[in-house]
This record gives structure tokens, C-alpha cells and sequence, in this order.
């Protein structure tokens, strides 16, 4: 049976539905295993990777910000973006925002540190060119982001049920 659009689904509902519908036709059963956040993630991250780059673009070249400057404006603002989007359109969370905003700014953080700076400066000083450095350094970014926005972030607690009285 063919479901029809309710008058009051939202965006977000929407997105949802087209991010299953693409994931169901995938060939060769990898529907099995992967999950439409998955694709929801690389849509929205990738719109926000190009408004970083805009940003960064509008920022120094237009405004004549610092490139160091400009570098983290852009980078905080589309984290931020990231967080709303993904809140919203991907893991439908309705969790208290302040508690998953100061845990994405730990996140947002580790991943820095630890993939931004760590891995494409580690693969640097290990002789490997940087552009390609740095885009092995956002795989893992982008692996790292998406089980930390899923299992950590936007993690679903399960319902808690009343006891039934016997």
C-alpha cells in the first residue's frame, strides 16, 4: 500500500523518507547495511563543507579577515550548521539541545585535534603530500563524525515503560 504525504509532515519527515527510499534501491542488498542517516550525513555535511568554503572565501577575501581567522570563523559556523541540520533533518532528536550542543563541542574538538591537525600533520611529516594528506585525514573525519554524531550525540535512549501492575 502506497503511503500518501500528510498535510502536516515536515521537511525534516520528508528528507527522511527520500534518504530510505534511495538507501532501499541500493544494489546488491547493501541496504543491509547502511543506514539512511548515513546518507542524510554525507548530504548535509557535504552542503556544509561548501558553506565553510564560501564563508572562507567571503571572509578573507571579501572582508580581509586573517586566513587563520577566517579558517575558524567558517569552520565554527558550518559545525554549527552541521549540528542544526543534522538535529533536525537526520536524527530527528527533541533531546535537550544544551546537552547535545557542549557534548558536538567536545566532539567537534577531539576531531580537530586529533584528525585535522593529528592525522593530516602526522601523514605530512611522514613525507605524504598534503592535499592528499589531508583528504585521507577527512575520511577519517568523516567516519569519526558520523558514529560520534549517531552512538554519542544524537543517541536514541530507550523508552522507559511503567511496571504493569499484576
Amino acid at each position: 500500500m502506497e503511503q500518501q504525504a500528510s498535510v502536516t509532515e515536515s521537511v525534516a519527515d520528508r528528507f527522511t523518507r527520500w534518504c530510505e527510499a534511495v538507501v532501499a534501491r541500493l544494489p546488491w542488498g547493501l541496504d543491509r547495511y547502511m543506514p539512511a542517516t548515513l546518507l542524510g550525513f554525507g548530504l548535509i555535511n557535504s552542503f556544509t563543507f561548501g558553506v565553510d568554503l564560501l564563508l572562507l572565501t567571503l571572509l578573507h577575501s571579501g572582508f580581509g579577515l586573517p586566513v587563520w581567522l577566517s579558517i575558524t570563523l567558517a569552520y565554527l559556523a558550518a559545525f554549527g550548521l552541521s549540528f542544526l541540520l543534522n538535529r533536525t533533518f537526520n536524527f530527528h532528536s527533541h533531546a535537550p539541545m544544551g546537552k547535545q550542543a557542549a557534548v558536538y563541542v567536545v566532539v567537534v574538538l577531539v576531531n580537530y585535534l586529533a584528525f585535522i591537525l593529528g592525522v593530516g600533520s602526522g601523514l605530512t611529516a611522514l613525507g605524504v603530500e598534503y592535499h592528499l594528506a589531508r583528504l585521507l585525514a577527512g575520511g577519517c573525519e568523516a567516519v569519526y563524525m558520523y558514529s560520534a554524531m549517531r552512538w554519542i550525540v544524537f543517541r536514541r535512549t530507550p523508552a522507559v515503560t511503567a511496571p504493569t501492575a499484576v
